[in-house]
Protein backbone atom coordinates (compact mmCIF):
# COMPACT_ATOMS: atom_id res chain seq x y z
CA UNK A 1 0.00 0.00 0.00
CA UNK A 2 0.93 3.50 -1.25
CA UNK A 3 -0.06 6.98 0.26
CA UNK A 4 0.23 10.07 -2.83
CA UNK A 5 0.55 13.41 -2.59
CA UNK A 6 0.15 16.46 -5.13
CA UNK A 7 1.32 19.81 -4.65
CA UNK A 8 0.36 22.87 -6.31
CA UNK A 9 -0.15 20.58 -9.48
CA UNK A 10 -1.06 22.72 -12.81
CA UNK A 11 -1.34 21.31 -16.37
CA UNK A 12 -1.16 23.57 -19.68
CA UNK A 13 -1.50 22.97 -23.19
CA UNK A 14 0.42 25.60 -24.90
CA UNK A 15 -1.63 28.82 -23.54
CA UNK A 16 -5.03 26.75 -22.16
CA UNK A 17 -4.55 25.66 -18.45
CA UNK A 18 -6.42 22.36 -17.37
CA UNK A 19 -5.31 21.67 -14.00
CA UNK A 20 -4.82 24.92 -11.89
CA UNK A 21 -2.53 24.15 -8.48
CA UNK A 22 -4.35 21.19 -7.32
CA UNK A 23 -2.90 20.09 -3.61
CA UNK A 24 -3.96 16.32 -2.20
CA UNK A 25 -3.26 13.88 0.51
CA UNK A 26 -4.71 10.25 -0.45
CA UNK A 27 -3.52 8.13 2.35
CA UNK A 28 -1.84 4.63 1.71
CA UNK A 29 -5.05 2.01 1.57
CA UNK A 30 -7.87 4.80 0.84
CA UNK A 31 -10.49 4.33 -2.55
CA UNK A 32 -10.22 8.18 -3.57
CA UNK A 33 -13.06 8.68 -6.49
CA UNK A 34 -12.74 11.86 -8.38
CA UNK A 35 -15.42 13.41 -9.58
CA UNK A 36 -17.12 16.31 -11.30
CA UNK A 37 -18.35 16.99 -15.02
CA UNK A 38 -17.46 16.55 -18.66
CA UNK A 39 -13.81 18.38 -19.11
CA UNK A 40 -13.49 19.80 -15.50
CA UNK A 41 -10.04 18.01 -15.87
CA UNK A 42 -10.08 14.19 -13.23
CA UNK A 43 -9.06 12.00 -16.39
CA UNK A 44 -6.19 14.50 -17.23
CA UNK A 45 -5.25 14.40 -13.31
CA UNK A 46 -5.52 10.61 -13.50
CA UNK A 47 -3.42 10.63 -16.24
CA UNK A 48 -0.67 12.95 -14.29
CA UNK A 49 -0.47 10.38 -11.45
CA UNK A 50 0.37 7.76 -13.58
CA UNK A 51 2.91 9.75 -16.00
CA UNK A 52 0.67 9.35 -19.21
CA UNK A 53 0.37 12.99 -19.12
CA UNK A 54 3.78 15.23 -18.44
CA UNK A 55 3.45 17.80 -15.09
CA UNK A 56 3.83 21.28 -16.15
CA UNK A 57 4.43 22.77 -12.44
CA UNK A 58 4.43 20.85 -8.65
CA UNK A 59 4.70 17.45 -8.04
CA UNK A 60 3.82 13.96 -7.42
CA UNK A 61 4.92 12.14 -4.97
CA UNK A 62 4.23 8.46 -4.35
CA UNK A 63 5.70 7.37 -0.38
CA UNK A 64 6.73 10.34 -0.09
CA UNK A 65 9.04 10.31 -3.41
CA UNK A 66 8.63 12.85 -5.96
CA UNK A 67 8.10 11.24 -9.70
CA UNK A 68 7.68 13.44 -11.64
CA UNK A 69 10.05 12.43 -14.21
CA UNK A 70 9.93 8.57 -13.20
CA UNK A 71 8.68 6.60 -16.65
CA UNK A 72 4.91 5.40 -16.04
CA UNK A 73 6.11 1.65 -16.37
CA UNK A 74 8.57 2.46 -13.05
CA UNK A 75 6.09 4.34 -11.00
CA UNK A 76 4.79 1.01 -9.52
CA UNK A 77 0.57 1.65 -10.90
CA UNK A 78 -1.78 -0.25 -12.66
CA UNK A 79 -4.26 2.05 -14.71
CA UNK A 80 -8.16 0.07 -15.83
CA UNK A 81 -9.07 1.89 -18.56
CA UNK A 82 -12.86 2.35 -19.93
CA UNK A 83 -12.01 0.79 -23.24
CA UNK A 84 -10.73 -2.07 -21.40
CA UNK A 85 -7.46 -1.76 -23.90
CA UNK A 86 -7.28 -5.47 -24.21
CA UNK A 87 -5.53 -7.50 -27.16
CA UNK A 88 -7.87 -8.94 -29.08
CA UNK A 89 -5.46 -11.64 -30.64
CA UNK A 90 -4.70 -12.87 -27.39
CA UNK A 91 -6.61 -15.55 -24.78
CA UNK A 92 -7.27 -13.92 -21.20
CA UNK A 93 -4.35 -15.77 -20.02
CA UNK A 94 -2.07 -14.17 -22.26
CA UNK A 95 -3.45 -10.96 -22.05
CA UNK A 96 -3.17 -11.15 -18.44
CA UNK A 97 0.39 -12.87 -18.48
CA UNK A 98 1.70 -10.24 -21.37
CA UNK A 99 2.56 -7.63 -19.03
CA UNK A 100 4.36 -9.63 -16.44
CA UNK A 101 6.52 -11.59 -18.93
CA UNK A 102 7.98 -7.96 -20.55
CA UNK A 103 9.39 -7.89 -17.03
CA UNK A 104 11.20 -10.74 -16.80
CA UNK A 105 9.14 -12.51 -14.34
CA UNK A 106 9.76 -16.17 -13.44
CA UNK A 107 6.95 -18.50 -15.48
CA UNK A 108 6.14 -19.80 -12.14
CA UNK A 109 5.78 -16.55 -10.82
CA UNK A 110 3.88 -15.51 -13.70
CA UNK A 111 1.64 -18.63 -13.16
CA UNK A 112 0.77 -18.17 -9.74
CA UNK A 113 -0.44 -14.65 -9.99
CA UNK A 114 -2.31 -15.24 -13.32
CA UNK A 115 -4.46 -17.70 -11.13
CA UNK A 116 -4.95 -15.86 -8.32
CA UNK A 117 -6.26 -13.07 -9.80
CA UNK A 118 -8.66 -15.56 -11.48
CA UNK A 119 -9.65 -16.91 -8.55
CA UNK A 120 -10.30 -13.52 -7.02
CA UNK A 121 -12.31 -12.75 -10.25
CA UNK A 122 -14.19 -15.66 -10.73
CA UNK A 123 -12.83 -15.47 -14.70
CA UNK A 124 -11.55 -19.63 -14.48
CA UNK A 125 -13.55 -20.23 -17.27
CA UNK A 126 -12.86 -18.08 -19.41
CA UNK A 127 -9.22 -18.12 -19.56
CA UNK A 128 -8.62 -19.78 -22.92
CA UNK A 129 -11.27 -17.39 -24.56
CA UNK A 130 -10.68 -14.66 -26.75
CA UNK A 131 -12.01 -10.59 -25.62
CA UNK A 132 -14.44 -10.79 -28.32
CA UNK A 133 -16.00 -14.43 -27.08
CA UNK A 134 -16.34 -12.20 -23.76
CA UNK A 135 -19.21 -9.72 -23.00
CA UNK A 136 -18.48 -6.80 -21.63
CA UNK A 137 -18.57 -7.32 -18.35
CA UNK A 138 -16.11 -10.00 -18.69
CA UNK A 139 -13.83 -8.11 -20.57
CA UNK A 140 -13.89 -5.66 -17.45
CA UNK A 141 -12.69 -8.25 -15.01
CA UNK A 142 -10.14 -9.08 -17.58
CA UNK A 143 -8.90 -5.94 -17.88
CA UNK A 144 -9.05 -5.38 -13.56
CA UNK A 145 -7.31 -8.91 -13.46
CA UNK A 146 -4.28 -7.54 -15.48
CA UNK A 147 -3.86 -4.99 -13.14
CA UNK A 148 -4.35 -7.04 -10.17
CA UNK A 149 -1.56 -9.50 -11.08
CA UNK A 150 1.18 -6.55 -11.43
CA UNK A 151 0.24 -6.30 -7.62
CA UNK A 152 0.71 -2.22 -8.04
CA UNK A 153 1.66 -0.07 -5.51
CA UNK A 154 -1.36 2.36 -6.63
CA UNK A 155 -4.47 1.13 -8.65
CA UNK A 156 -6.40 3.82 -11.14
CA UNK A 157 -9.06 3.19 -12.48
CA UNK A 158 -10.45 6.08 -15.46
CA UNK A 159 -14.20 5.60 -15.52
CA UNK A 160 -13.78 1.73 -15.94
CA UNK A 161 -18.03 1.12 -15.94
CA UNK A 162 -19.20 3.64 -18.06
CA UNK A 163 -19.26 1.05 -21.00
CA UNK A 164 -21.91 -1.03 -19.25
CA UNK A 165 -25.51 -0.86 -19.10
CA UNK A 166 -26.95 0.16 -15.50
CA UNK A 167 -27.77 -3.20 -14.09
CA UNK A 168 -24.25 -4.62 -14.67
CA UNK A 169 -22.42 -1.31 -13.45
CA UNK A 170 -23.99 -1.74 -10.07
CA UNK A 171 -23.02 -5.20 -9.75
CA UNK A 172 -19.28 -4.19 -11.05
CA UNK A 173 -19.40 -1.61 -8.08
CA UNK A 174 -19.82 -4.38 -5.64
CA UNK A 175 -17.03 -6.71 -7.14
CA UNK A 176 -14.73 -3.39 -7.37
CA UNK A 177 -15.33 -2.34 -3.70
CA UNK A 178 -15.12 -5.88 -2.68
CA UNK A 179 -11.74 -6.10 -4.40
CA UNK A 180 -10.80 -3.19 -2.17
CA UNK A 181 -11.55 -4.34 0.99
CA UNK A 182 -9.79 -7.94 0.02
CA UNK A 183 -6.37 -6.21 -1.43
CA UNK A 184 -6.68 -2.99 0.91
CA UNK A 185 -4.19 -1.31 -1.81
CA UNK A 186 -4.90 2.81 -3.00
CA UNK A 187 -6.88 2.91 -5.35
CA UNK A 188 -8.08 6.50 -7.42
CA UNK A 189 -11.04 6.13 -9.54
CA UNK A 190 -12.48 8.71 -11.85
CA UNK A 191 -16.29 9.00 -13.19
CA UNK A 192 -18.97 11.47 -13.50
CA UNK A 193 -21.19 9.66 -11.63
CA UNK A 194 -21.91 10.98 -7.85
CA UNK A 195 -24.28 8.05 -7.54
CA UNK A 196 -20.58 5.30 -7.91
CA UNK A 197 -18.85 8.19 -6.06
CA UNK A 198 -20.75 7.89 -2.64
CA UNK A 199 -21.12 4.45 -2.93
CA UNK A 200 -17.73 3.32 -3.09
CA UNK A 201 -15.38 5.92 -2.01
CA UNK A 202 -14.00 6.61 1.59
CA UNK A 203 -12.73 10.13 -0.01
CA UNK A 204 -14.00 12.44 -3.39
CA UNK A 205 -12.64 14.79 -4.44
CA UNK A 206 -14.96 17.32 -6.43
CA UNK A 207 -13.61 19.20 -9.62
CA UNK A 208 -14.40 22.08 -11.65
CA UNK A 209 -12.40 23.91 -14.24
CA UNK A 210 -9.35 22.34 -12.94
CA UNK A 211 -10.03 22.65 -9.15
CA UNK A 212 -10.84 20.72 -6.46
CA UNK A 213 -14.08 22.37 -5.23
CA UNK A 214 -14.31 20.15 -2.11
CA UNK A 215 -12.36 16.76 -1.09
CA UNK A 216 -13.29 15.12 2.00
CA UNK A 217 -15.98 11.55 2.96
CA UNK A 218 -18.81 11.20 0.74
CA UNK A 219 -21.45 12.31 3.91
CA UNK A 220 -19.39 15.42 4.92
CA UNK A 221 -19.69 16.85 1.31
CA UNK A 222 -23.45 15.77 1.18
CA UNK A 223 -24.41 17.14 4.42
CA UNK A 224 -21.70 20.21 4.80
CA UNK A 225 -21.37 20.94 0.70
CA UNK A 226 -18.20 23.82 0.81
CA UNK A 227 -20.64 25.87 -2.07
CA UNK A 228 -23.48 25.44 -4.24
CA UNK A 229 -21.63 23.51 -7.04
CA UNK A 230 -20.95 21.19 -4.55
CA UNK A 231 -24.52 21.03 -3.11
CA UNK A 232 -26.09 20.93 -6.48
CA UNK A 233 -23.46 17.81 -7.78
CA UNK A 234 -24.05 15.73 -4.67
CA UNK A 235 -26.99 13.63 -4.33
CA UNK A 236 -29.48 12.49 -6.68
CA UNK A 237 -31.76 14.18 -6.98
CA UNK A 238 -29.59 17.11 -6.71
CA UNK A 239 -30.40 19.86 -3.82
CA UNK A 240 -33.31 22.09 -4.29
CA UNK A 241 -32.25 26.02 -4.51
CA UNK A 242 -34.51 28.71 -4.29
CA UNK A 243 -33.25 32.65 -4.33
CA UNK A 244 -34.17 35.48 -1.56
CA UNK A 245 -33.12 37.66 0.66
CA UNK A 246 -32.11 37.44 4.25
CA UNK A 247 -34.49 39.62 6.40
CA UNK A 248 -34.08 39.78 10.32
CA UNK A 249 -33.70 35.30 11.10
CA UNK A 250 -35.81 34.44 8.15
CA UNK A 251 -35.16 34.10 4.27
CA UNK A 252 -37.64 35.89 2.21
CA UNK A 253 -37.87 33.82 -1.57
CA UNK A 254 -38.26 35.43 -4.38
CA UNK A 255 -40.84 33.20 -4.99
CA UNK A 256 -42.76 33.91 -1.49
CA UNK A 257 -42.86 32.28 1.73
CA UNK A 258 -40.98 33.45 4.58
CA UNK A 259 -38.58 30.24 6.23
CA UNK A 260 -37.30 30.64 9.59
CA UNK A 261 -33.62 30.42 9.97
CA UNK A 262 -31.84 27.90 12.74
CA UNK A 263 -30.97 29.74 15.48
CA UNK A 264 -26.58 29.87 15.23
CA UNK A 265 -26.12 27.80 12.03
CA UNK A 266 -25.43 30.38 9.37
CA UNK A 267 -23.52 33.43 8.89
CA UNK A 268 -26.12 36.60 7.01
CA UNK A 269 -26.05 39.96 7.29
CA UNK A 270 -29.85 41.48 6.89
CA UNK A 271 -30.82 42.36 3.05
CA UNK A 272 -27.67 39.91 1.89
CA UNK A 273 -29.09 38.18 -1.59
CA UNK A 274 -28.56 34.26 -0.91
CA UNK A 275 -29.84 31.39 -2.03
CA UNK A 276 -31.80 28.99 0.17
CA UNK A 277 -31.22 24.79 -0.34
CA UNK A 278 -32.59 22.00 0.65
CA UNK A 279 -32.94 17.99 -0.59
CA UNK A 280 -36.20 17.06 -2.10
CA UNK A 281 -36.10 14.12 0.67
CA UNK A 282 -35.95 16.85 3.49
CA UNK A 283 -39.12 18.09 2.55
CA UNK A 284 -42.61 17.77 3.96
CA UNK A 285 -46.27 17.56 2.98
CA UNK A 286 -47.93 20.52 4.61
CA UNK A 287 -50.58 22.44 4.24
CA UNK A 288 -49.05 25.47 6.10
CA UNK A 289 -45.86 25.45 4.60
CA UNK A 290 -44.18 28.06 3.08
CA UNK A 291 -43.04 26.96 -0.18
CA UNK A 292 -45.79 26.55 -2.84
CA UNK A 293 -45.31 23.86 -5.79
CA UNK A 294 -46.96 23.85 -8.79
CA UNK A 295 -47.04 20.15 -9.94
CA UNK A 296 -45.77 18.81 -12.97
CA UNK A 297 -44.93 15.19 -12.87
CA UNK A 298 -45.95 12.86 -9.99
CA UNK A 299 -43.51 9.62 -10.14
CA UNK A 300 -44.86 6.56 -7.83
CA UNK A 301 -42.21 3.84 -7.48
CA UNK A 302 -44.11 1.99 -4.80
CA UNK A 303 -41.56 1.99 -1.92
CA UNK A 304 -41.02 5.42 -2.49
CA UNK A 305 -42.63 8.91 -4.38
CA UNK A 306 -41.06 11.74 -6.66
CA UNK A 307 -42.85 15.09 -6.95
CA UNK A 308 -41.31 17.49 -10.05
CA UNK A 309 -42.92 21.04 -10.08
CA UNK A 310 -42.05 25.01 -10.20
CA UNK A 311 -42.07 27.60 -7.68
CA UNK A 312 -44.14 30.92 -8.68
CA UNK A 313 -41.13 32.11 -10.06
CA UNK A 314 -40.37 29.03 -12.53
CA UNK A 315 -37.45 27.66 -10.32
CA UNK A 316 -37.54 23.73 -10.71
CA UNK A 317 -38.53 22.02 -7.04
CA UNK A 318 -38.42 18.21 -5.95
CA UNK A 319 -40.04 16.63 -3.19
CA UNK A 320 -39.05 12.70 -2.37
CA UNK A 321 -41.53 10.68 0.00
CA UNK A 322 -40.79 7.18 1.24
CA UNK A 323 -43.98 5.56 0.11
CA UNK A 324 -46.91 6.72 -1.75
CA UNK A 325 -48.48 10.29 -2.05
CA UNK A 326 -52.00 11.34 -2.70
CA UNK A 327 -50.27 14.17 -5.00
CA UNK A 328 -52.23 14.65 -8.45
CA UNK A 329 -50.29 16.55 -11.60
CA UNK A 330 -51.60 20.02 -12.21
CA UNK A 331 -52.44 20.45 -8.61
CA UNK A 332 -50.77 23.27 -6.19
CA UNK A 333 -48.89 21.97 -2.89
CA UNK A 334 -47.18 23.30 0.26
CA UNK A 335 -44.03 22.17 1.33
CA UNK A 336 -42.22 22.46 4.74
CA UNK A 337 -38.90 22.24 4.95
CA UNK A 338 -36.78 19.99 7.69
CA UNK A 339 -35.26 23.59 9.06
CA UNK A 340 -31.78 21.45 10.45
CA UNK A 341 -30.99 20.29 6.99
CA UNK A 342 -31.25 23.73 5.26
CA UNK A 343 -28.42 25.02 3.50
CA UNK A 344 -27.84 28.81 2.50
CA UNK A 345 -25.51 30.15 -0.17
CA UNK A 346 -24.14 33.61 -0.80
CA UNK A 347 -25.95 34.06 -4.29
CA UNK A 348 -22.80 36.11 -5.57
CA UNK A 349 -20.06 34.22 -4.72
CA UNK A 350 -21.74 30.78 -4.20
CA UNK A 351 -19.96 29.85 -1.08
CA UNK A 352 -21.89 27.91 1.62
CA UNK A 353 -23.05 30.51 5.24
CA UNK A 354 -22.84 27.60 7.45
CA UNK A 355 -20.92 28.36 10.73
CA UNK A 356 -20.64 24.85 11.49
CA UNK A 357 -18.99 22.81 8.68
CA UNK A 358 -17.30 19.33 7.27
CA UNK A 359 -15.31 18.07 10.40
CA UNK A 360 -11.34 18.11 8.51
Amino acid sequence: MSDLKLDNLHKSYGATKVIHGIDMQIDSGDFCVFVGPSGCGKSTLLRMIAGLESVTSGTVSIEGQPVNHVPAAQRGLAMVFQSYALYPHMSVRQNLSFGLENLHMPKQEVQERINEAARMLQIEELMDRKPGQLSGGQRQRIAIGRAVVREPKIFLFDEPLSNLDAELRVAMRAEISDLHSRLGNTMIYVTHDQVEAMTMADKIAVLRKGLVEQFGRPLDLFNYPANRFVAGFIGSPAMNFADGVIKGASVVLNAGGTIPLPQGRFDTTDGQQVTFGIRASHLSLDENGPIKLSVKTVEQLGTESYVYGQLDDGTDFALHQLGQVDVQQGTVINLAPTLDHSHLFDTDSGLTQRIDTAPT
